[in-house]
């Protein structure tokens, strides 16, 4: 697998779909290797992860450059170590489908998105995230996408077969440890919450204006869970903005137990996005039972929520009256438990597994990517 930072604990959504992937994938009967870029894995030498090998590769830490450098370095040494499957990750990183293809690999894309919305980016960068998409879709033998409207997009688009299959969730841990809500002055069902990269289209601005815009906070904070790989002006914007209103915390980016705990106990879970592939935190925050609040764009109405958990993009003053009457409704634990099953069972990582190896089996016997296979173990991928 390639196209990802690493994992584990590593900040993202594509690593957090890796690292819930992957080791399903062992179960399976398959070898993974996740090339990792080497500043972002505190292990410089090849390690085991859950089954999965993790292989650090060299990337220069810069925004413009390390995604490409790292692919094109990620596909000569698939081409040396000749995996059964390279599946490449992200428009961006599919850029070099078609050389890995020429190296006579098979390769399996999955989009994750339309990167090349989002607002940190330029003219040139977004040509050639679209140059990457097409790459990745006319030239790989195997397509999936994370959202259902990509997969209809990308398919009337190139006129090419695309497999949906969605982020997942991973549900059944409920952490009983509080320390790191203590540490953060935060209390238990006390406190909103978004979890996401400090980056433009996550809109950590709106969520922090919405909440000092409300009429009453109720004693509620606000807790903003995340970080920047690259420091920017909109990530020392945001730092700002927290420190200046009062009732907010930013914890920067957190992982594992810290990051359970925070989730496990919220009030509610906000995600004003503006750009999102299939949005992986509030899937994690329906599986964790909490009630949320979404911006009302494609990827987030995809989930088919309620309409009173979606308000409009960019509107401050319908988000605070939305965290407004959201948060007037009590937090109840019968609620929670039954959400938690809806989404184990519409979205649990087990199902997307499945249909992953499925997809595999069929790309290495040569059979259409439409009839699947039930047996067959010990490639590698």
């Amino acid at each position: 697998m390639l196209g990802l930072r690493g994992i584990p604990d590593v900040q993202g959504g594509i690593e957090r779909h890796v690292e819930a992937l992957a080791p399903l994938l062992v179960e399976h009967g398959f070898d993974v290797e996740v090339l990792g870029r080497a500043p972002y894995l505190p292990q410089k030498e090849v390690s085991t992860w859950r089954g999965v090998t993790v292989k650090p590769l060299w990337a220069p830490k810069r925004k413009n450059t390390e995604t490409i450098l790292h692919t094109g370095l990620g596909v000569l040494y698939a081409a040396w170590k000749r995996p059964d499957i390279l599946h490449i990750h992200a428009v961006g990183p599919a850029l070099l489908t078609p050389l890995a293809r020429l190296f006579g690999l098979k390769v399996t894309v999955t989009h994750h998105g339309y990167d090349y919305d989002r607002d940190k980016w330029s003219n040139f960068a977004k040509a050639i995230l679209r140059a990457g998409e097409s790459g990745g879709m006319r030239f790989s033998q195997l397509r999936i996408a994370v959202s259902a409207e990509i997969a209809r997009t990308m398919q009337q688009r190139f006129n090419v077969p695309v497999h949906f299959l969605p982020n997942g969730v991973t549900v059944g841990f409920r952490p009983t440890r509080t320390d790191t809500i203590d540490r953060f002055g935060l209390e238990k069902r006390r406190y909103i919450m978004l979890a996401a990269r400090l980056v433009p289209e996550k809109r950590q601005l709106d969520l922090i204006a919405g909440y000092a815009a409300m009429a009453e906070k109720g004693g509620f904070k606000l807790a903003i869970v995340g970080g920047s790989e690259h420091p920017d002006a909109y990530e020392k914007e945001v730092m700002a903005r927290a420190a200046a209103t009062p009732g907010v915390v930013a914890t920067g980016f957190q992982s594992g137990e810290a990051l359970a705990q925070l989730f496990a106990n919220a009030a509610l879970f906000v995600l004003p996005s503006s750009h999102e592939g299939m949005p992986i935190a509030l899937l994690e925050a329906l599986g964790n039972g909490l009630p949320v609040l979404a911006s009302d764009i494609v990827a987030n109405k995809e989930l088919k929520l309620p309409e009173g958990d979606y308000f409009p993009l960019g509107d401050i003053e319908a988000l605070a009256e939305a965290l407004q009457r959201k948060l007037a409704v009590p937090f109840s634990e019968e609620d929670a438990e039954r959400q938690i099953e809806r989404v184990k069972r519409d979205y649990g990582w087990s199902v997307v597994a499945d249909r992953t190896a499925a997809l595999y089996r069929a790309l290495l016997s040569g059979r259409p990517a439409g009839v699947l296979a039930e047996s067959g173990d010990g490639q590698k991928a």
